[in-house]
């Protein structure tokens, strides 16, 4: 067997196909992955079947998880669950994301100048997550924790976030995705889809009225880097039973697209922050 020659195991058709991939690395991590909303607590020929594996790596993973907290097992059921250790990770990612550190003092202003729910999203494969929230202290449609998702399409920071893309980008990302109707309202045709981007595109905003969960209007407006590509999406969830997209668009747009505006090109002062940070204030 002859030896790759340097990089040409970068050139497989397929992260699993390359020399660099560890697929027990990605098995473990498919194992935690099967918990969740729906399967909180498992047995190990449930994690197995879930996973896709059999019950003797199962069993390997499960104790090995275990024995590094990332997983608890109850000692009378022998079932196990998630730890609160999992958590960690995901605390360093949004502790160390440079956007979310800039635009949090930022989120918080407009959710105490407007009194309504503040998001801030990302996209992830064909769905938006939640990095940053500041919700209404009023009124509280749903519970959206940070790390929820929601798909891409069927989301206002779906749309504004493709909205800022080129046709095509939006096109593929929108067939890639599965367009569940959720309800009465979404919008599901590929054609129609498209539509509603170009007419975010125009008007700097996009918006969905109860397309996920009933009851639910939400504005969104893009984020951009230095090099004015898309990355994230400013949102604001307010009760379609209260607002209608008139008043809420002439509301809270201008508040909206002036926060994205800073976030994307102003550092907030160290005051900002410091609610954010341990690092404390000197007098001055």
């Amino acid at each position: 067997m002859t030896n790759p020659i340097p990089g040409q195991e970068l050139a497989a058709s397929s992260p699993e196909e390359s020399t660099l991939f560890v697929q027990s690395l990605a098995t473990g991590i498919a194992v935690l992955n099967v918990f969740g909303p729906e399967n909180r607590a498992l047995n190990l020929p449930e994690i197995a079947a879930l996973a896709g594996i059999s019950k003797s790596a199962t069993q390997r993973f499960a104790f090995t998880f275990q024995a590094l907290g990332l997983l608890d097992k109850d000692p009378v059921t022998k079932r196990y669950s998630l730890s609160s250790r999992t958590l960690g990770l995901g605390c360093k990612y949004l502790e160390s994301h440079a956007l979310l550190t800039r635009a949090n003092p930022f989120l918080l202003e407009l959710n105490r100048n407007s009194g309504e729910t503040v998001n801030l999203a990302e996209p992830l494969g064909t769905d938006m997550i939640y990095i940053g929230r500041f919700p209404s202290l009023m009124r509280l449609l749903a519970h959206m924790p940070v790390g929820h998702r929601i798909p891409v399409y069927c989301s206002s920071t779906g749309r504004a976030y493709l909205s800022a893309l080129d046709d095509e980008q939006a096109r593929a990302t929108l067939l890639a995705c599965e367009r569940v109707k959720y309800t009465p309202n979404t919008i599901t045709d590929i054609d129609a889809l498209m539509e509603e981007l170009r007419l975010s595109r125009e008007r700097g905003f996009a918006y969905c009225n109860e397309e996920y969960y009933r009851g639910d209007l939400a504005l969104a407006v893009p984020i951009f880097d230095s090099a004015h590509r898309p990355v994230a999406a400013l949102q604001m969830s307010v009760l379609a039973g209260k607002w209608t997209l008139k008043r809420a668009v002439t509301r809270l747009i201008p508040m909206m697209q002036e926060t994205a505006q800073r976030i994307s090109t102003a550092s907030p002062t160290p005051q900002a922050l410091a609610p954010f940070t341990n690092v404390p204030q000197g007098r001055g």
